[in-house]
C-alpha cells in the first residue's frame, strides 16, 4: 500500500500497511514492577459470539494447568468478565499511577474498567481515542505480579481498541470465537484479515453456541444451523480449537459468578495451543 500523503505518522489510530508501520512501531512498556510472559488476544469481528466466557474459560483452563493468569478487560464500554468472576472492586491504588489488578478466589487477576466504577451498571460513555488510552493504562499502570499468560478479552469489531492492543501489546497469538450463523461467519472473517494484516498470529477458531445436546436422547441439534467452523478453518489456513455447545449450567455458573467451578472441557485443545507458544 502506498504511503498517504495525508499520513499524520501517528500510527496508533491507522491501520494502513505502510512501510512506517513495517518498520516497527514501538510496543507499550509495563511499569518495572510488572511481569507478563504471553498475551493472547481472545476476539471476532462481532458481538454476542462469546469473546467474554471464552476468555473466562481460558484463564479458569489454564489457572487449573499451574500457570499464573491475568485478564485484561479491553472491552471498555461493555465490560463482562468481572460479573463472570464475581469481581467488585479489589483494585488498590499504589501511588505514582499504579494500581494493583483484582484477584480471583483462585488467583486469576482482573483488571476492567467496571473494578473501578461506583455503579457495574453506570455506562462509560468515551471517545474511542479515550477508550484506547485506558486499555494502554490497563498495561502500564497496573501492577501485573508475575503472570504467564495473560488473556486481552476485546471489544467486537475492527476499530480503534482492537488497533491498540495489536499495535501497543506485545501480543503473542490470538483465538477468533465465532458462531455458526453465516453472518458471524462473514463478520470473523474481517477479523481473521485485521490479525492478517497486522502480522499478529491467529492461533485457532473457537466456534461458540455450536450446537445443543437434547436432554431426552442426547442427540446434538444444530440450533443455529451447520457448522461453518471447519469451512473457515480451511480456508483460513487455521484450526478449530473447539466447538462450544449451548450449556445451560454453564450460563448459570456465569450469572453466578462462579465460572471458577465450571466442570467441562471444551477449551482443553484451545488450552493447548496457548500453552503450545
Amino acid at each position: 500500500m502506498a504511503e498517504n500523503n495525508e499520513c499524520t505518522h501517528d500510527c496508533s489510530t491507522c491501520g494502513a500497511d505502510c512501510s512506517s508501520r513495517k518498520s516497527g512501531i514501538p510496543k507499550e512498556q509495563l511499569n518495572p514492577m510488572s511481569s507478563v510472559k504471553k498475551v493472547i488476544g481472545v476476539v471476532s469481528g462481532k458481538g454476542g459470539v462469546g469473546k467474554s466466557i471464552v476468555t473466562s474459560m481460558m484463564a479458569v483452563e489454564m489457572s487449573r494447568r499451574d500457570y499464573t493468569v491475568g485478564i485484561l478487560d479491553a472491552d471498555i464500554t461493555g465490560p463482562s468478565i468481572p460479573k463472570a468472576f464475581n469481581a467488585k472492586g479489589g483494585v488498590v491504588s499504589l501511588g505514582e499511577n499504579l494500581m494493583t489488578p483484582h484477584t480471583t478466589i483462585s488467583g486469576i487477576q482482573i483488571m476492567s474498567v467496571n473494578l473501578l466504577l461506583d455503579e457495574e451498571t453506570k455506562p462509560v460513555v468515551w471517545r474511542g481515542p479515550v477508550i484506547a488510552g485506558a486499555v494502554k493504562q490497563f498495561w502500564t499502570d497496573v501492577v501485573w505480579n508475575d503472570v504467564d499468560y495473560m488473556f486481552v478479552d476485546m471489544p467486537p469489531g475492527t476499530g480503534d481498541v482492537p488497533l491498540t492492543v495489536f499495535q501497543s501489546l506485545p501480543v503473542d497469538g490470538i483465538i477468533i470465537v465465532t458462531t455458526p450463523q453465516d453472518l458471524v461467519t462473514m463478520v470473523v472473517e474481517k477479523a481473521v484479515n485485521m490479525a492478517k494484516l497486522m502480522n499478529v498470529p491467529i492461533l485457532g477458531l473457537v466456534e461458540n453456541m455450536s450446537y445443543a445436546v437434547c436432554p431426552d436422547c442426547g442427540k446434538a441439534i444444530n440450533i443455529f444451523g451447520e457448522s461453518k467452523a471447519e469451512a473457515t478453518g480451511k480456508q483460513y489456513g487455521i484450526p478449530v480449537l473447539a466447538k462450544i455447545p449451548i450449556d445451560p449450567r454453564l450460563t448459570a455458573l456465569v450469572d453466578k459468578g462462579s465460572i471458577e467451578i465450571m466442570d467441562n472441557n471444551y477449551l482443553s485443545a484451545a488450552a493447548d495451543a496457548v500453552e503450545g507458544l
